[in-house]
């Protein structure tokens, strides 16, 4: 799915100092996740793709790279832990977003809120998230049992995947300095009309600390494998049919297993003045199911890289640019190049609103760009 071009997309959004014992802990938990990465099991690539497409027009011209310095309610998305930017502020964010495929075919949708805790240390959020097909004829019922074509029979189904995703972000004392650590637990339905069904569960993981103008972030996405357990429903007619026009019959049950994923990304951030500065990020998005056309590809890791930029003048006006998905392709001639995918975007701050606009190929890099459109709000208690 995340191949697919977008047409469309509109979106809504209501000193460095040594630091021993934090890097000691990224350590151990990069140990971790790569021991639940491990093949122990078939896996299928690509799988659940749809939750790597990416939300908001502020990350996308930024190419992505915002694991290490997002600090708004689409945190709940790239890196649970930025939603500690928004702890000690009692205001609500709530975010919308809609986007369509294929001229309007395939259509992806994103809603979520983050909400205050009484506890001054966490903050939490929902997320809630569709990729999905809809208006696809069914005609397994076509012809009548005498053999006539009767497209009053033909009836409409949709193919949809589904993500509900509650995220909790809190500080943990380090020493002098805090660390920002989050969490996601993610449920995953995806239905195919009446024909199938399945549900999936899955965790994520988030850290961000900084250190001066220094910023890190690290995103582990379904660190223990995200499994979704698949169930076909098909009638005793539909399975006649199926076989008498050449169809094998799928298995009647099956498990489709998710490898765990990493984002990794350093930022930095350069003062000019009062009103002008720059922030520069990295990010290496690593994959665990197999060799990916990346920069570094590799058995089991695949390592593609992004970069992103944010020039912020007063808090009020934002230029973004940045650089991602990079792929080695082939000309017709057979010759190799490599391909990457750009973005640019620009952010407006008026009051409690951010408007952000973003223009990138969010399909499959191949010079067919989409323009992005998002806003942010603010809400907060009346006094």
């Amino acid at each position: 799915m995340a191949k697919a071009t977008v047409k469309r997309q509109a979106c809504v959004t209501l000193s460095i100092e040594p630091a021993h014992q934090p890097m000691r802990s990224l350590y151990f938990l990069t140990l971790f996740f790569f021991f639940f990465a491990l093949p122990f099991g078939k896996s299928q690539k690509y799988s659940n793709e749809f939750l790597s497409i990416g939300v908001g027009a502020a990350a996308h011209a930024r190419g992505l790279a915002v694991s290490a310095q997002v600090d708004d309610v689409t945190a709940g998305y790239w890196n649970p832990a930025g939603l500690c930017s928004l702890i000690g502020e009692e205001k609500l964010q709530i975010s919308a977003m809609h986007a369509e495929w294929f001229a309007g075919i395939g259509k992806f949708d994103y809603l979520s809120l983050s909400l205050p805790m009484s506890n001054s240390e966490r903050r939490i959020g929902l997320s809630l998230i569709r990729f999905g097909i809809d208006g696809i004829p069914n005609t397994l019922s076509l012809y009548e049992a005498d053999g006539t074509v009767n497209y009053d029979n033909i009836v409409e189904f949709s193919a949809a995947d589904y993500a509900i995703i509650g995220s909790y972000a809190q500080y943990i004392q380090v020493g002098e300095r805090k660390l920002r650590v989050g969490g996601n637990v993610k449920v995953i339905p995806r239905v195919i009309g009446t024909f199938a069904h399945s549900w999936g569960f899955g965790l994520d993981i988030g850290l961000q600390y900084q250190a001066g103008a220094w910023q890190f972030g690290f995103t582990g996405r379904d660190i223990t494998n995200t499994f979704n357990a698949w169930k076909v429903t098909f009638t005793d007619a539909e399975k006649e049919v199926l076989l008498a026009t050449g169809n094998e019959l799928p298995a009647l049950s099956s498990l489709e297993l998710t490898r765990p994923s990493m984002q990794v990304g350093v930022a930095r951030k350069f003062e000019f003045s009062e009103k002008l500065s720059l922030s520069a990020e990295m990010d290496w998005f690593i994959t665990t199911d197999g060799k990916r056309n990346t920069l570094l590809p590799g058995k089991p890791l695949s390592l593609d890289p992004a970069l992103g930029l944010e020039l912020n003048y007063h808090s009020f006006l934002f230029l973004r640019g940045g650089l991602n998905r990079f792929q080695r392709e082939f000309k017709p001639d057979g010759t190799e190049f490599l391909s990457l995918r750009p973005a640019i975007g620009v952010g407006l701050q008026m009051g409690s609103f951010l408007l952000d606009y973003a223009y990138t190929d969010l399909g499959d890099s191949q010079n067919r760009y989409s323009h992005i459109i998002s806003l942010r709000i603010d809400m907060k208690p009346k006094k």
